[in-house]
């Protein structure tokens, strides 16, 4: 798989893609990444990439030609289709589901914005998608790229010391993850539950199902209301919400 980013700060992507599972799966051939500096597309002496809104307002916004071209340049650099993300908190909210489904596709190139915003008839006409990492405003799109050349590059099989670190993760089946503990057993905070050392693994996969369930209905209730729960999920959050109550 192959990203590319489109960045007025394109060293900031590419340093944090540098360390952990993403800089692994790079240096493995698992995933490829690019940047481009959107300015190099720009015109004139002063390589301008924004000028002052229509209609007046605070702040500049972003042209269409740098933009559209630095996008065609990345276009033209390999031949494989590529679907084109755009970093706005107007955009549809990020999800594991939606990464899942980028990680297929052979090509992503991701468009990150600065100033107020961006001449809208690029975001119409050039742009897939809009991805938005949250409710909130950053000063630029970099860090929600760098969210999404993170998530998307664990998911690349072989990026993670063991795969199995993925499909464990929360959100992969609508669910929070369970709780996780490591040595010591007894600590001055508490201890490991029993069950994680008895060695019996149904029963450790019976309460790690149901610490997900019930970790999920305490922390993300809007996430329960959208499972269609089996009739064992539903017995073991019943005896967690019963737990719970004592």
């Amino acid at each position: 798989m192959r990203i590319d980013v489109l960045s007025l700060f394109p060293e900031f992507i590419g340093q944090s893609a540098e360390i952990g599972v993403v800089g692994r799966a790079i240096r493995r051939g698992l995933l490829s990444l690019r940047t481009w500096q959107i300015r190099d597309f720009a015109s004139g002496v002063h390589r301008s990439v924004d000028d002052r809104p229509y209609g007046g307002g605070p702040g500049m916004v972003m042209m269409i030609d740098p933009l559209r071209q630095c996008l065609e340049a990345a276009r033209a650099d390999d031949s494989r289709p590529a679907h084109v993300l755009f970093m706005s908190p107007q955009g549809r909210p990020l999800s594991q589901k939606r990464l899942r489904e980028w990680s297929l596709m052979p090509r992503l190139i991701l468009v990150c914005g600065r100033y107020e915003g961006v001449d809208e008839r690029f975001v119409e006409h050039c742009v897939d998608e809009q991805v938005s990492i949250g409710d909130y405003v950053l000063s630029g799109g970099e860090l929600a790229a760098a969210v999404i050349v993170d998530a998307l590059g664990r998911l690349r099989d072989g990026a993670l010391g063991d795969p199995e670190s993925a499909r464990q993760d929360s959100f992969e089946d609508g669910l929070l993850d369970c709780p996780h503990y490591t040595r010591p057993p007894q600590h001055e905070l508490g201890a490991v539950p029993e069950v994680l050392g008895s060695g019996d693994h149904a029963a450790i996969a019976r309460w790690r199902r149901q610490q997900a369930l019930g970790r999920t209905w305490l922390l993300r209730p809007d996430l329960i209301q959208r499972l269609q729960l089996s009739r064992e999920d539903r017995r073991l959050l019943d005896a967690f919400r019963e737990a719970a109550r004592r």
